[in-house]
């Protein structure tokens, strides 16, 4: 039984406007010994609509890892068929409905994109929150405009909207039964260090893992150690 599970597939599901090169570091190391599965969090206006276009292609039996959005769809995926999911890690994310202000400021976004200026938009408003040191211009920087860019402006639009219209998921995480890990780079500015906190609080069967010298991006910011952490809890 313990090999089966070892064989079990990782599902992986980047952020906003990032594509599988998020999860290069935990690629290359996971592979190893598992299959690796990349899942789009793309094509739809929803959370739920993301979640379920996802679970059509998800074997019957995989582990669940989700940064940041696609955390958000990774707690959406648990809700909908939590009875497929082995394993749940849940990496700079949120549980919680959007505050009113930050969907203000996402529409003024989707206008701006729309006219042409979704590199100005993620330079200006996206990236500075993604680091720990608030850079704008370096190696990780860099590969987060590329990744968006090849992405798009439809895309940006897609996502800015379904987190526009998430859902408070507090329920979800209280009846959550199977084993979780929350992960969470020490400096994220975006999804900080107590709302992982309250989510290991909700979730009766959790671990919490902080990640120093990381923000919003602790896969690319602090890959060994992340990859540590992974590699222990996962075994």
């Amino acid at each position: 039984m313990a090999k089966e599970l070892m064989k079990l597939p990782i599902v992986l599901i980047p952020g906003l406007m990032c594509d599988m090169r998020l999860f290069k570091p935990q690629i290359s190391f996971l592979s190893r010994d598992r299959t690796v599965v990349s899942a789009s969090p793309y094509g739809f206006n929803t959370v739920e609509e993301i979640a379920k276009n996802i679970i059509k292609s998800m074997p019957k039996q995989f582990i669940l890892v989700g940064l940041s959005l696609g955390g958000i769809v990774a707690i959406e995926i648990a809700r909908l068929c939590q009875e497929k999911i082995h394993k749940l890690i849940l990496m700079d994310t949120s549980y919680l409905a959007e505050p009113e202000h930050i969907s203000i400021k996402r529409e003024s976004q989707i206008r701006d994109v729309e006219k042409g200026n979704l590199k100005t938009v993620m330079v200006e408003e996206h990236i500075p929150n993604y680091l720990a040191d608030g850079s704008t211009s370096n190696p990780i920087s860099d590969l987060c405009i590329e990744m968006a860019l090849q992405l798009g402006s439809k895309i940006f639009v897609q996502q800015s909207l379904a987190l526009m219209s998430r859902k408070d998921q507090t329920n979800t995480l209280k009846n959550i039964e199977i084993p979780t890990m929350l992960l969470c780079g020490e400096y994220d500015r975006l999804c900080n260090v107590k709302i992982h906190q309250k989510m290991h609080d909700l979730i009766y069967n959790s671990s919490l893992n902080i990640v120093n010298d990381a923000g919003h991006l602790p896969t690319l910011e602090n890959p060994l150690k992340t990859n540590r952490i992974l590699k222990k809890w996962l075994n």
